[in-house]
């Protein structure tokens, strides 16, 4: 997510080891976004998960992702842990002071052509805008703001087309990492959505403007649904995982990613800005009956956000 959201202890371990300060972080919290990870990772054939476990050796934070595993893995168990630990890496480089905020809005406008490159691990912006594609809606007909772009739409595209390329290994580690984490953002439907109104006539980010109470430990909207699924580290994730159902093969099979941002604006439309959540920007009490529906949901979204990722990885990495 894009404001006050939470750092797993997952990701406090991995800033220790590497010596980096704890910051906060983006889009599903750790817990989801391996949870993603960990679907797709068990829907590669061999041969490309043998390509993704050789260029992720690749990223600056493999050794660190090594040293927090336990020792007593097999060789099979730890790529897979490593492969979702890569999901987290775009939240995690935000406690690397070689990193920096580019952009306007504390990082979440883009500016300049810098903003869409896409040229590996030497590029240290944060790119905060790759998370997220905020279409706009209103239910008071307030004038909708225009679109930012770069977005993670216009990213996966340059991305996706990276790893079904010859591309140099460094470029296709770099991206996939990406796709590994922007997969699960755009399963997460408040990252498909700004709510405009007389109140926020440049949207409500995605929820973070919408203050809640009754929660937990969320103090916005879009905080409440980046932790719905939980926390916990990889082995935590594989356990509540293997429990989700499966996809529907019809739906799974969906590899566009405006698709999955068009449902997710949808679903965000229909199922997120409803009762108890008003107009304005609260705080709003979250009733047992909001929670139970937004885990179900929660739940869905990430299990088909694993299938579309395992299945787009089959269909495009080289």
């Amino acid at each position: 997510m894009r404001k006050n959201i939470f750092a797993s202890l997952l990701t406090a371990l991995t800033l220790a080891s590497s010596g980096l300060a704890p910051l906060p972080v983006l889009a599903w919290n750790d817990f989801g976004h391996m949870t993603v990870a960990y679907l797709a990772y068990k829907k590669l054939t061999p041969t490309v998960r043998a390509r993704a476990d050789k260029l992720l050796t690749l990223n600056p934070a493999y050794n660190a992702w090594l040293a927090q595993l336990p020792v007593n893995l097999s060789e099979a168990e730890r790529n897979t842990e490593i492969f979702m630990l890569a999901s987290t890496w775009p939240d995690t480089i935000k406690g690397d002071r070689s990193y920096f905020v580019d952009g306007s809005q504390h990082g979440f406008r883009p500016e300049g052509a810098g903003a869409s490159q896409n040229i590996g691990y030497d590029d240290h912006q944060l790119h905060k805008y790759w998370h997220f594609v905020d279409q706009p809606f209103s239910y008071d007909h307030s004038p909708l703001p225009d679109d930012i772009v770069p977005n993670a739409l216009t990213q996966m595209q340059s991305f996706d087309s990276v790893l079904a390329s010859d591309s140099a290994d460094e470029l296709k580690s770099f991206d996939l990492v990406w796709v590994l984490h922007m997969v699960g953002d755009l399963h997460q439907p408040l990252h498909c959505v700004t709510r405009v109104s007389r109140d926020h006539p440049n949207g409500d980010s995605g929820g973070n403007d919408v203050l809640i109470s009754g929660a937990g430990e969320s103090k916005n909207l879009h905080g409440f649904w980046d932790w719905i699924l939980g926390r916990g580290g990889p082995s935590d994730v594989i356990a509540f995982a293997d429990k989700l159902p499966e996809p529907s093969s019809k739906a799974a099979a969906k590899l566009d990613a405006k698709t999955w941002a068009d449902e997710g604006y949808k679903l965000a439309v229909k199922k997120v800005y409803v009762g108890p959540i008003k107009k304005g920007s609260g705080p709003f009490v979250l009733d047992e009956a909001y929670v139970s529906k937004a885990k179900a949901l929660a739940e869905q979204r990430a299990a088909l956000g694993g299938a579309r990722l395992g299945n787009l990885l089959n269909a495009e990495l080289k």
